[in-house]
């Protein structure tokens, strides 16, 4: 099995083309950087994790953590060293604030230092994932108090972080949860209860793991209104920083999953011997506002490991198909078996990889340069507009890259044939590995529900309306690339339009049925995401026209993005305007069957 190698210049030409690094590094809280500087820590960060990380991923998978009789968690071997040196480089700090600590680097330039990271090692990434998600709460809703105590040795990677809201009976619907907090007499709160699916709950990375768990005061309103949000750390921490007595919170056990089998899944259990000790965050009720700060983040980080992990397997397939060699070429001379890489079928599968993860990238990577935009840029239309698209934008780039990296490791095995389903051939695991990530951090028909219902209505329409014009306007530039961009621009311009047919619709038909909406969600979010990978491939190809125009750059390599983006606008958008029938069908068919009562047979 062929080790990770960082993709850099792919990842070197999205930052430039379609996230212009160069006008980003001008910004104010930004100037402390430069183009350059980026890519020598992108260029140095791809070589620890191609050198450190990736070498792991075979065991994580093959030994993963365990759960010892003392409620503690043995990461797999070698975890722990690796990690040592994680921290001792300074990764962890990279994009977390100046002000404790941190590099004060852009989402941007974060969003391909942790796409290197999950395609390297998707189970080790999991851990630091969450801690970066807790130094985003804290950061915005810690007191001073909080922030001090904790906030430092998070962004060191000395502490770790998790995130807590599912229970047993509380899954998507987190109004239901039954953890309890209960007011002591020294200002914090005695915090019980169970919590479940709670990665890096347990570990032996970190010398201190603070928790952030949702639970529900004694007069506490029902449902997501009566939430709130707590700290409550492993150990407690004492006056001076240091660490005091093990707080009363104690992992039950560890799931026995499908994959990411070194990430420890755990059981956690609060208050067995009369209450954890747990510091209120903020104001009470309020802990699913604080806590959607770190679930959407989290959710742009999850649709970018099903891009890391899609990376993963097709280079994995792409060096088995070059070196494998079985049947002919057909048309050719030659009576020796060809690679199988020769062969029409394998070249579809491994460009529609290809298409796919160039598509997701440009997709992930605007949402994090509009993140940063959205925060730093001194216009304030700019700042509006740009929060608007993270809105619209978020759903999307979780669900549509998740999904694909499914279908994409499943086409991995393919090009493996036989081989592939065999476990001591290795591709198998990105495939059991990709598989949670359409289920975590809200379901993918979550994510579709909210494009349909909350993003689309975002100044009545407006935001979507201003999006699909902005793909519109895309046309007249490439009507200029000439024959080699026609079918781009032939083939996104009748995307464009089935995906406007398709917002209308729902528009019209959603308000006198919301079914009729909710039933299209997900088809329409695939959909959306297709249309807007074809846009910004299209918007690369354009770039890569120019650049080749002016003499800059590799000609192999520019080539290659105009070709790639021929080959989705010809395959692959297509599906777009196939996909309006499913989206505009309605919600009646659906109730035909009676699955309420219906038994197999």
């Amino acid at each position: 099995m062929a080790e990770y190698v960082p993709p850099l210049r792919d990842i070197r030409f999205v930052l430039e083309e379609i996230g212009d690094i160069s006008a980003l590094t001008k910004l104010e809280p930004f100037q402390h950087l430069d183009p350059d500087t980026v890519f020598g820590v992108l260029e140095e960060g791809g070589r620890f994790m191609a050198e450190v990380m990736s070498p792991l991923n075979r065991v994580g998978d093959t030994v993963g953590s365990r759960l010892n009789d003392d409620g503690s968690v043995t990461t797999p071997p070698g975890f722990q060293e690796a990690y040592r040196q994680y921290v001792e480089a300074g990764w962890p700090a990279v994009g977390s604030p100046q002000e404790f600590g941190g590099g004060g680097f852009p989402w941007l330039v974060v969003i391909p230092l942790q796409e290197m990271f999950n395609a390297a090692n998707l189970g080790f990434s999991l851990g630091p994932m969450l801690t970066h998600g807790v130094i985003d709460l804290l950061t915005l809703h810690g007191n001073a108090e909080q922030q001090v105590t904790y906030l430092q040795k998070l962004v060191t990677g000395e502490w770790g972080g998790t995130m807590e809201l599912t229970e047993s009976e509380a899954g998507s619907d987190v109004g239901a949860l039954r953890t309890r907090a209960v007011p002591a007499d020294d200002g914090t709160w005695r915090i019980s209860g169970q919590k479940i699916f709670i990665t890096y709950g347990e570990h032996d990375l970190t010398d201190n793991i603070i928790h952030l768990v949702l639970a529900r005061l004694s007069d506490a309103p029902p449902g997501t209104k009566g939430i709130s949000c707590f700290i409550v750390p492993k150990y407690l921490v004492n006056a001076d920083g240091s660490l005091g007595a093990p707080n009363d919170v104690r992992c039950v056990s560890i799931e026995h999953k499908m994959g990411i089998h070194a990430s420890p899944t755990c059981v956690m259990s609060y208050g067995d011997e009369g209450g954890a000790v747990g510091y209120l965050i903020g104001e009470p009720n309020r802990g699913m506002r604080y806590m959607f700060t770190m679930m959407n983040s989290a959710r742009i980080a999850v649709g970018l490991q099903g891009m890391a992990v899609a990376e993963r397997a097709y280079q994995a397939a792409l060096s088995y198909a070059q070196e494998r060699r079985q049947g002919r070429v057909i048309g050719g001379t030659s009576t020796e078996p060809a690679p199988i890489v020769e062969h029409p079928d394998v070249r579809r599968m491994l460009l529609t990889m290809k298409a796919y993860i160039e598509a997701m990238r440009c997709v992930l990577y605007t949402n994090a340069v509009s993140i940063d935009l959205a925060h730093h840029h001194s216009d304030p239309e700019v700042r509006q507009t740009r929060q608007e698209l993270v809105e619209l934008l978020t759903p999307v780039s979780k669900a549509w890259s998740t999904d694909l990296a499914v279908e994409i490791t499943s086409l991995a095995l393919q090009v493996y044939g036989g081989m592939g389903y065999v476990e001591e051939a290795g591709v198998a695991q990105y495939y059991r590995d990709s598989r949670i990530g359409p289920i975590y951090e809200g379901t993918n028909g979550i994510q579709a529900m909210d494009l349909v219902g909350r993003k689309l209505p975002l100044r009545g329409g407006g935001v979507v309306n201003d999006y699909l014009s902005q793909i519109d306007a895309l046309d007249s530039e490439l009507a200029s690339g000439g024959e080699e961009l026609a079918s781009v621009r032939a083939n996104l311009a009748a995307a464009a339009g089935a995906l406007r047919g398709a917002t209308n619709w729902i528009f019209e038909h959603g308000l006198a049925d919301p079914n009729d909406a909710l039933a299209g969600a997900t088809p329409y979010l695939r959909m959306f995401g297709l249309v807007t990978g074809g846009w910004l491939l299209a918007r690369s190809a354009l770039a890569a026209t120019r650049l080749l125009t002016e003499g800059r750059g590799s000609k192999e390599f520019l080539e290659e993005k105009i070709a790639t983006a021929q080959f989705y606008a010809e395959q692959l958008l297509p599906q777009a305007a196939a996909l309006g029938g499913a989206v505009t069908a309605g919600a009646k068919v659906l109730y035909k069957v009676d699955l309420s009562h219906a038994v197999p047979g």
